[in-house]
């Protein structure tokens, strides 16, 4: 079996291409990235792919039986048929399955739902493609707000609209696990999986960082109005927008849903607390 990862230069992409080198053999997987060069590092076979090139991806899956398609970054209503291109590329070239990188939350509500709603359109596309096919939801990456630290202990606080909100967090090992199971195991074909671990509150995570990092933070929770303005003045307007609707999100209780990890990895989700550690150790 010869498995394709998109977006394989990202920290996703990159996270599943390592762990399915641990479960097949590099001379098993294939990495597709916009610039290949950006990839190399991987140590797998590099081709390359642009999500707004069919063409591209007519070369870039060739001889490919499974396609792992992660979720793009442009413009929700630019996603979809730059999803479409992957899809149609497969369809075209032989590929027997194609999983995909979706993302929970509401399609509706806050002003992160066009991503979201775009994602569920590829998801219908993915599922009518009549390849087979087995889809996660990406809880919240956990990553961003470790990344984050320096901010938080400077200020003393997590500052944000999620009120008490419940998220469940994940990080980017867990996801590229996960992944790697679905894209190997026919047993998780036509399902869709909550990737997700414990759902916890800001205030939860602020006690977590606190107890691994020896800090204090406090958590603020402001009008979802406030913050918005807070990150477009310093995200600008696009980036900010979205910021404060995933966290708008969280306050409205979409980020807190059943998880089906275990059922895609085939054993339980991480600690919160343990990944913490380690992302501080390394």
């Amino acid at each position: 079996m010869t498995i394709a990862v998109t977006s394989a230069s990202g920290q996703l992409g990159a996270s599943v291409v390592r762990q399915l080198i641990n479960e097949i053999g590099k001379e098993n997987v294939v990495g597709i990235a916009r610039t290949p060069e950006k990839a190399a590092h991987l140590g797998v076979e590099i081709r390359k792919g642009d999500y707004n090139s069919r063409q591209d991806f007519d070369a870039a899956l060739k001889g490919i039986d499974t396609v792992l398609l992660v979720s793009g970054m442009d413009d929700p209503e630019k996603r979809i048929q730059q999803h479409r291109n992957v899809i149609e590329a497969a369809k075209q070239n032989g590929v027997q399955k194609i999983v995909y990188t979706s993302i929970v939350g509401d399609e509706t509500n806050t002003a992160f739902s066009p991503i979201v709603k775009s994602n569920r359109q590829t998801e219908v596309d993915i599922k009518e493609s009549g390849l087979e096919w087995a889809i996660g939801r990406n809880g919240i990456y956990i990553e961003p707000d470790l990344e984050y630290i320096d901010h938080y202990a400077k200020d003393g606080e997590i500052r944000n609209c999620a009120g008490e909100g419940k998220c469940g967090y994940t990080s980017r090992g867990e996801l590229g696990y996960a992944y790697a199971q679905m894209l190997l195991g026919n047993e998780h074909n036509g399902h869709v999986y909550n990737l997700v671990g414990e759902a916890i509150t800001q205030a939860t995570l602020a006690d977590l960082i606190n107890e691994v990092y020896g800090l204090n933070l406090k958590f603020n929770s402001v009008s979802v109005a406030e913050y918005a303005a807070e990150r477009k003045k310093a995200l600008g307007d696009f980036m900010g927008t979205i910021i404060a609707g995933i966290y708008e999100g969280i306050r409205n209780g979409v980020n807190d849903v059943p998880s089906h990890y275990e059922m895609a990895a085939g054993r339980p989700h991480r600690a919160h607390i343990d990944i913490i550690r380690d992302f501080k150790k390394a």
